[in-house]
């Protein structure tokens, strides 16, 4: 298998904490200085393939990198994940669940080259859409 995060270089000094089940690394490339990930040792690559006891181990790093991202490293942190099956896997997409949490401060370099843009992007919730997913979701 080609997954950079199961054939990661274990003694790299981008890893900064191993658990039984997860590792916290260093992103590489990154978006913004101090941005890192939580990923599972086990290869899945949706939220949904984790068994109970790697979930709980990976919402405890988060917890616990939130927390000192805040109190070490800036006011606000972003936490997210993606799933993109329709993009091939490269050097910014990676088919191996991972957890991106950035360091974030009011108009720092990514919200000035991209996110400035999303105030244009975001729609207010129109009736039909309401019905329309909630029904969809519910089911």
């Amino acid at each position: 298998m080609d997954c950079p995060f199961c054939n990661i270089n274990k003694e790299k000094t981008r890893i900064v904490e191993q658990t039984k089940n997860s590792l916290v690394i260093l992103s590489n490339p990154r978006l913004i200085s101090g941005h890192i990930l939580v990923i599972p040792k086990r290869h899945v690559e949706k939220l949904s393939e984790l068994n109970d006891e790697e979930k709980c181990d990976m919402l405890d790093l988060i917890i616990k990198y939130q927390e000192k991202i805040l109190k070490k490293i800036s006011s606000g942190c972003d936490i997210r994940q993606n799933y993109r099956p329709f993009q091939k896997q490269g050097k910014i997409k990676v088919n191996h669940l991972h957890i991106h949490l950035q360091p974030r401060e009011l108009e720092d370099e990514l919200y000035k080259k991209c996110q400035i843009f999303e105030k244009d992007i975001f729609k207010e919730l129109r009736s039909e859409d309401m019905e329309k997913f909630s029904k969809i979701l519910k089911e």
